[in-house]
């Protein structure tokens, strides 16, 4: 029987859990939830979880693959599989010519996961491109579908993080991407391509240049890519801010608050290589905190702890965790534990 989590998360902690069960169909998932005791967590490829001990239950890795594909005359219509690889399907749109997801390329994870955070890179998120989700009630049985506006998508926010969060699976995501495609390059280096000429490949090449020479390898260094939401701050806020730090990046948003980078912020309180335990700021993006080799999950909560108050006290801003914190029970309030 399968019991270290290592390998299936991608921080790579020393972790273990009662049993891991992989399962490759609604059915077996179906059979083996209600066969199986509580706790129970369902992961897709742990690229958004913090283990910060042994999980005293089963944990159950989605392997559900498909993908389909239909159009019409304005259209395509992708049907994916929840447990397909998220940059692999991306590649897929491309080699099939199918456009509007190379800004997402290189996102970690796999399809069935992308709603529950509402992933998002470079000026598109999932709820742009997302159709429908197909949710699994794995206490009754029952299959059915959530329309993009019933997912309530938000800020790395969804409705799966809430109503549907326990004894519920993603299984499938439908996608719906316009042939008459609009290349999103207000976003970091993508700015220097011409709209009227850049190709959906290019996009997609520089997106993985830019993200592989950034963002560690979770191979080489355990992480879960970005630790941090970025904060979004009322308009006044950021004015003080900005007197004081003309350069400061900032993203406007549609009811006059201002998106702020947290990995800037954290840089600006000099935190990059900062250690503690195995624990460490990655030294070329300050939002990801890394496994240097034998970190515990005690490690990292206590990193992003110190992290989250040097920003507080310099900033006066709070940034909250991206990443899930899963206790030997389940799930833990991640903003709770770090405050």
């Amino acid at each position: 029987m399968i019991t270290n989590l290592t390998p299936f998360h991608t921080f790579h902690l020393n972790a273990s859990a009662k049993q891991i069960i992989e399962v490759g169909s609604v059915k077996k998932l179906l059979i083996e939830w209600r066969n199986t005791l509580p706790p129970k967590l369902l992961l897709g490829q742990g690229s958004n979880v913090l283990f910060l001990k042994d999980f005293s239950g089963t944990i159950f890795i989605n392997r559900l693959k498909g993908i389909t594909h239909h159009q019409d005359a304005d259209f395509h219509y992708l049907q994916v599989a929840g447990g397909e690889n998220w940059h692999e399907f991306v590649k897929w749109t491309l080699d099939n010519n199918i456009a509007g997801l190379e800004n997402l390329a290189l996102i970690p994870g796999c399809v069935g996961s992308s709603p529950i955070q509402n992933i998002g890179a470079y000026g598109v998120e999932i709820e742009q491109v997302c159709d429908y989700v197909e949710v699994l009630d794995l206490t009754t049985g029952k299959q059915f579908c959530l329309t993009k506006d019933e997912c309530q998508f938000g800020y790395r926010e969804s409705i799966f993080k809430h109503q549907y969060k326990d004894n519920y699976a993603i299984i499938g995501v439908g996608f719906k991407l316009p042939k008459a495609w609009q290349p999103k390059l207000n976003y970091g280096s993508l700015d220097q391509f011409d709209p009227q000429t850049v190709t959906p490949r290019q996009i997609f090449d520089e997106v993985c240049r830019v993200r592989m020479e950034k963002l560690p390898n979770p191979d080489e260094y355990g992480n879960a890519g970005s630790f941090f939401k970025n904060p979004v701050v009322e308009f006044a806020k950021f004015e003080k801010i900005q007197t004081a730090y003309p350069f400061v990046p900032y993203y406007p948003q549609a009811d006059g608050s201002v998106k702020l980078p947290a990995g800037w912020l954290i840089d600006q309180c000099h935190l990059k290589g900062f250690k503690m335990g195995g624990a460490m700021v990655h030294l070329k993006q300050a939002l990801v905190i890394i496994n240097t080799g034998k970190a515990t999950g005690d490690d990292i909560v206590a990193l992003a702890k110190e992290v989250r108050k040097q920003v507080r006290d310099r900033f006066g801003i709070e940034i909250t965790p991206e990443v899930r914190f899963i206790g030997a029970e389940g799930e833990v309030d991640s903003e709770q534990i770090t405050r």
